[in-house]
């Protein structure tokens, strides 16, 4: 029987080729539950990261010809293939980046939901009529077409729900990709270029290849790239637009939040409590660039929320991603958990709130792993570094508001726009607030985020373009208008 922790081959999947070895050097990957190293991974330099566009390039020449019902079929078979495998998706997204492997299991299904609900589409890709012979005196329509070969780049805290958000609708509208994923997070992409060979996706029409800085960089400037699909940073993100501006091409960016769950006094709150703490410092340790990170609360109800969500913060269990019983797991490396343990000191040091729980490395049995307790400040000023930045990890800034429009401006203060939060039995304030919020999604009374039928994405430093619903597969076609005048 294998054992949890026991990694699988990675390699650089380059049209029909598996390289076990590039250019790029190695990355030993940390399992980052006991510090310990799993494997050495191999890293693309420049030089495979153009063999694997030319890949893409070559396989794009039959691809986009092919049958859009045999595309379908082809992402169906995918997403059941993910399905069958959830439990092995578990181990290796637990051994990839500490997630729990419930967690990582059940994240196996949204891959395959997403990648369904883009296989639905793939042969109802429709160009509109707008002359016609009789009124115009000639035949006027559109046709929506695949860009090409499209450059995705992934980062490392949900690899395989971004393979199915990103992969699945530039695929289906008959583009290809080449995916550089973080050397991080390196199993769960290995898993799933297998299954697609299974599935019948020709080779080439996906590529991957975990590498180097200077493998991203070639693939984003490669001019036989047409698009870039990205998620990361606010900094990363900047260096990719300035390479895409030299050839003016077009990228998607889904970036980082600092999103804000506004608490009003009608609200449910013991249902508030429990949505706001899991989603924010229990789920992934706070390692989500949606999660509702920041909670507002209305004064008339503050300590009461205060003291429900403290109790629920107690039952957090963090521990071994392979105990069926752990709800939170390790921060993805040593560096990650240095860095969110600086900027607790520094909101301590500073007064940006009052300390209410957790703060420190966890020790003892999990002493030699990246854990860190579960943290929340009260009384958190909403112009300090703990309210405007990004922590990516298990920690929870909550707020005092007095009135809907204080909440707003407090909601809206800050340069990140890709989700909010709010919980009102008032349809008058939820939709005012859907109006008023500077966010890319609203979401009230625990509307569940990032679903394939809804566009997901953001505004300023959170990013741009959209993921998800019709809006997500038209990211990857681009209109062409033809005209005919009949001969007289």
């Amino acid at each position: 029987m294998t054992a949890p922790t026991t990694p699988i081959p990675v390699h650089l999947h380059i049209g029909d080729r598996r390289l076990a070895q590039a250019s790029g050097g190695t990355h030993d990957h940390i399992y980052p539950a006991d510090g310990s190293t799993t494997s050495r991974i191999p890293l693309a330099g420049a030089a495979e990261a153009r063999e694997a566009v030319e890949a893409a390039s070559e396989a794009f020449k039959s691809w986009r010809r092919s049958k859009p019902i045999e595309r379908r079929q082809m992402l169906q078979r995918l997403a059941q293939l993910i399905r069958d495998n959830d439990a092995e998706f578990g181990r290796l997204g637990a051994l990839d980046n500490g997630t729990p492997a419930t967690f990582a299991a059940g994240g196996a299904h949204i891959a395959a939901e997403w990648i369904d609900y883009y296989a639905g589409w793939a042969d109802r890709i429709e160009s509109r009529v707008n002359s016609t012979v009789m009124a115009d005196g000639e035949l006027g329509y559109t046709l929506a077409e695949p860009y090409g070969v499209i450059g995705v780049i992934i980062t490392w805290n949900g690899p395989l729900i971004s393979l199915g958000m990103k992969v699945a609708p530039a695929i289906a509208a008959g583009n290809t990709v080449v995916v550089k994923p973080s050397e991080m997070t390196p199993y769960s992409g290995e898993l799933f270029m297998k299954l697609a060979a299974e599935a019948g996706i020709p080779a080439g029409v996906i590529n991957m290849i975990p590498g180097s800085i200077e493998a991203g960089d070639a693939l984003v400037r490669h001019p036989l790239v047409e698009k870039v699909s990205f998620t990361g940073g606010p900094v990363t993100a900047r260096k990719i637009l300035a390479a895409c501006a030299e050839q003016m091409k077009p990228a998607v960016l889904e970036l980082g939040g600092k999103s804000a769950n506004i608490i009003f006094p009608d609200a449910d709150l013991d249902a508030a409590c429990t949505f706001g703490v899991f989603n924010s410092i229990g789920m992934m340790s706070g390692q989500g660039c949606a999660f509702p990170t920041r909670l507002l609360v209305h004064t008339d109800i503050y300590d009461q929320m205060v003291e429900r969500v403290l109790a629920i913060a107690a039952h957090i269990k963090v521990g071994d991603p392979f105990d069926a019983a752990t709800t939170s797991g390790p921060v993805i490396n040593e560096a990650g958990m240095n860095r969110i343990l600086a900027m607790i000191e520094t909101a301590k040091t500073r007064g940006a709130g009052t300390l209410l729980m957790g703060g420190n490395r966890i020790g003892g049995a999990l002493a030699s792993g990246y854990f860190i307790e579960p943290t929340i400040f009260g009384e958190v000023d909403p112009d300090s570094d703990l309210a405007q930045k990004e922590l990516f990890g298990p920690v929870l800034a909550i707020s005092r508001f007095r009135d809907e429009a204080e909440a707003i401006r407090i909601a809206n203060a800050t340069r990140y726009g890709l989700s909010a939060y709010a919980e009102t039995r008032d349809l008058g304030i939820a939709m005012r607030l859907a109006e008023e919020l500077k966010s890319g999604v609203v979401l009230i009374n625990q509307s569940r985020n990032i679903q394939p039928k809804r566009p997901f994405g953001g505004l300023l430093d959170s990013g741009y373009g959209r993921e998800g619903g019709k809006e997500g597969l038209d990211e990857f076609l681009r209109v062409k208008t033809v005209g005919i005048g009949l001969p007289r």
